[in-house]
């Protein structure tokens, strides 16, 4: 109060300014209690985006074991850790009933983008698209997305947000799958783009056919530990068929299964993928789609591939000098 005074800012009565100087901090803040009131301004309602208002919201609990067809879709980004510029996301969707997985890599994250690789993957999956779960980030919770699921009979739902266990089944597909193909590397451009859709076509054959998916049927408590648990082990293409003739007719794509003999050709076929990802440099194209030149030898290194620990060239990554 003395420096504004000084400076012409305030002018007091004696009697006024020496019963403020001798007032304690508590009783200002009580005589000030009311006008702080009547001035405190209101605070505006929060607006739900109209497209966010469109869609309804699922939690992990709302499935009650679907029907083959009942997915969740999500996004993984390849960035390298260094959230900056432009790099590839896949796009991962899982069946819930089977645990089916399908993935394509997309160059940008954008929603037109999303509608189109979903339909590329629509046309491919061996039972029809039912229901759409998402989270609600913007290149899903949109108007093209709704619009779209709309034309096809999809039921599209968004999970809880900042609630990653409703998207429980996703999530854990995108460690188990996308993560171990592609380890946690950025890729940019659409040399890496393509090679990423030949890893994705060679394993999902491999792990939709030839890879077990486990699943929790049931489990006993006793108090806070888990006595009893039964875990169904299967491959999600035994599971959707098996539900498919008895449920709805038989999609012409993936209604035959690929023959055992071909699983390590298609693990040769990804390591090979990996192996120019992890030396890409972006401009160099990927391999020719031809058949794999030395399966026999790859056959005969795994009797001892254990031996180095990780083989999966995407996943090790080379420390660099500082």
């Amino acid at each position: 109060m003395p420096a504004l005074e000084r400076n012409g800012h305030l002018k007091l009565e004696e009697e006024i300014r020496h019963k403020i100087l001798s007032m304690s901090a508590a009783t200002i803040d009580r005589l000030l209690q009311m006008p702080r009131r009547t001035m405190r301004t209101k605070k505006k309602p929060r607006v739900v985006p109209e497209p966010r208002r469109r869609i309804k919201m699922r939690t992990f609990a709302d499935w009650n074991e679907p029907l083959p067809g009942s997915m969740e879709m999500d996004l993984v980004a390849h960035c390298g850790g260094v959230n900056r510029g432009s790099y590839v996301h896949s796009l991962v969707l899982t069946d819930i009933a089977s645990g089916w997985t399908e993935a394509a890599p997309i160059v940008v994250r954008e929603g037109t983008l999303v509608v189109e690789t979903l339909e590329r993957i629509r046309m491919g999956l061996p039972f029809a698209l039912r229901a759409l779960d998402v989270d609600n980030g913007s290149e899903f919770v949109n108007n093209r997305l709704i619009e779209y699921c709309l034309g096809h009979g999809i039921e599209l739902t968004r999970s809880r947000p900042y609630r990653k266990n409703d998207q429980a089944w996703i999530e854990q597909k995108n460690g188990a799958v996308v993560r171990k193909l592609l380890g946690y590397r950025r890729f940019e451009g659409l040399a890496a783009a393509r090679a990423i859709t030949r890893l994705y076509g060679a394993s999902r054959l491999f792990v939709n056919f030839f890879q077990p998916s486990f699943k929790l049927a049931a489990k006993q408590r006793d108090g806070a530990k888990v006595a009893n648990a039964i875990i169904h082990r299967r491959r999600p293409a035994s599971v959707s068929g098996r539900r498919r003739v008895s449920r709805w007719p038989p999609r012409a794509s993936c209604a035959r299964l690929p023959p055992t003999s071909i699983r390590l050709k298609l693990l040769e076929e990804m390591r090979a993928v990996q192996a120019y990802l992890a030396a890409a440099d972006g401009e160099t194209p990927p391999p020719a789609t031809s058949e794999p030149p030395n399966l026999a030898a790859f056959v005969s290194s795994l009797s001892s591939a254990w031996h180095a620990g990780e083989i999966r060239p995407t996943f090790s990554v080379e420390a660099k000098p500082r």
